[in-house]
């Protein structure tokens, strides 16, 4: 399987995951002026299995923290999880710590 392409696509509020130029999965958010809050992730079957969300969560976090606008809600279970299992990588970005 080829690299996972992460893009941010604000006309869609969501940030996208590419294969091969198939749209493999995407996590959906919403934008204050403080605030990212992700809301939503998901992969399409046939691309399950292949760490298309992991990679969602990580690249689309490296944008928000080199952006430096906001700070992040993560609604969505999967990123929570994740931010939880690596809160010391992204302990600066949660909201509210």
């Amino acid at each position: 399987m080829s690299d996972v392409i992460i893009t941010d696509n604000p006309a869609e509020s969501r940030y996208e995951a590419h294969i091969d130029g198939v749209l493999a999965g995407f996590a959906v958010y919403q934008l204050t002026d403080e605030l990212i809050v992700f809301t939503h992730t998901e992969v399409q079957p046939e691309f399950e299995g292949h760490g298309v969300a992991s990679t969602l969560v990580r690249e689309s976090l490296a944008d928000v923290r080199a952006k430096g606008q906001r700070k992040v809600m993560p609604l969505c279970p999967f990123y929570k999880s994740y931010m939880s299992k690596h809160r010391e990588d992204y302990a600066d970005l949660i909201y509210g710590s």
